[in-house]
């Protein structure tokens, strides 16, 4: 739960605004101010007690509508919670003033005493839970724009890595030497070749500036993109997939796919008589890759920037997490899968 800062407030503010909220009551309600330590004793005390409800109020409102689009919920909650406690604290310190007789008798069923004990107590605490309100304000602001910023950070670094495979020396020579093997032993098969990769590179050109796409456009990206690994490695490489139709028109950051199957082919031993088997599944609203675990025997170095980068697109969009998920036979990474119609929020946050 989160905490306030108030501490000086809790020490000194509300005792001087107590005292002077008592003042403020006994002047607009033409009671002479009696001479008796009890009256300031109990009105300090009950703004205490005031304070204290109130700031509960202000932690919960805050854990219920944490963000900047429910602060009209927040301040609403804050505002009924504000009345309700400040009310049954100071009907019951202006009863028990009356069964001390620090009231005249007569004042006992006026509703002047009543209502301008509880209106001072609800003012004054509204005039600092908005001070508190415009700080955690600021704050939540400053987050979002640090979160933005972020994840701008992070498109550009998704789009210089998709750069970076476009202009790929060893990618586009692998991909060029197939496709001369190919012209001289099967024109029908280069064809076709050609074709996806023109799809491939089409599709690299056009994720740069989108921050979600349809997993249909995935899937079909990365069809393409295994025909050429397929050619490339052939019965040493083979890809599962089953993708329940419900699930295509949902959303999915774009080039998710490809990072995740970059990542098996460098981190495993690709052969005929050890292949690579990458799963492509959906489960519960989650996509699942996975592939057999058969580590290299010498170590690969990596930085997991496209794993990272994919956990933090997710959180960012405030979704469910990524997980990632290794044992001795398997490497498997579950994406959730986000409902179109989140797409707006999404993108515009």
């Amino acid at each position: 739960m989160q905490k306030l800062n108030d501490k000086w407030m809790r020490i000194v503010g509300v005792p001087l605004l107590a005292l002077t909220g008592q003042w403020i009551m006994y002047g607009y309600t033409n009671v002479a101010y009696p001479d008796d330590w009890r009256v300031p004793f109990f009105f300090l005390l009950g703004s205490v007690m005031v304070w204290e409800c109130n700031r509960w109020g202000i932690i919960y409102s805050r854990r219920r509508y944490p963000e900047l689009t429910q602060t009209l919920r927040r301040v609403l909650y804050q505002l009924i919670w504000f009345v309700m406690f400040s009310s049954l604290i100071r009907i019951a310190q202006t009863f028990a003033y009356h069964q001390l007789n620090l009231f005249p008798a007569e004042d006992y069923f006026l509703f002047k005493p009543y209502f301008f004990n509880t209106l001072v107590s609800v003012v004054g605490t509204i005039q600092i839970a908005a001070v508190y309100e415009g700080i955690y304000l600021y704050q939540r602001w400053k987050m979002s724009f640090m979160e933005t910023e972020q994840l701008k950070k992070i498109n550009l670094q998704t789009q210089l890595d998709s750069l970076k495979t476009q202009i790929n020396p060893h990618f586009l020579f692998n991909n060029l030497n197939s496709l001369s093997s190919l012209i001289s032993t099967d024109a029908r098969q280069a064809e076709s070749f050609l074709d996806e990769l023109s799809a491939v590179y089409r599709y690299l050109l056009q994720q740069n500036n989108r921050d979600l796409c349809p997993l249909t456009d995935e899937i079909n990206f990365i069809n393409a993109y295994f025909h050429l690994l397929k050619t490339r490695y052939g019965e040493a490489i083979f890809m599962e997939t089953d993708v329940e139709p419900r699930y295509l028109s949902f959303l999915i950051p774009p080039l998710t796919l490809q990072i995740l199957f970059e990542n098996a082919i460098k981190h495993n031993v690709i052969s005929v008589n050890r292949p690579l088997v990458i799963k492509l599944y959906t489960r519960a609203g989650a996509l699942h890759v996975e592939n057999n675990l058969q580590k290299k025997k010498s170590a690969v170095a990596s930085n997991r920037i496209g794993l990272q980068n994919i956990v933090m697109k997710y959180k960012l969009l405030d979704q469910s997490a990524v997980e990632v998920r290794e044992d001795n036979n398997r490497f498997l990474v579950t994406v959730p899968l986000i409902t179109p119609v989140a797409e707006t929020v999404l993108v515009s946050s």
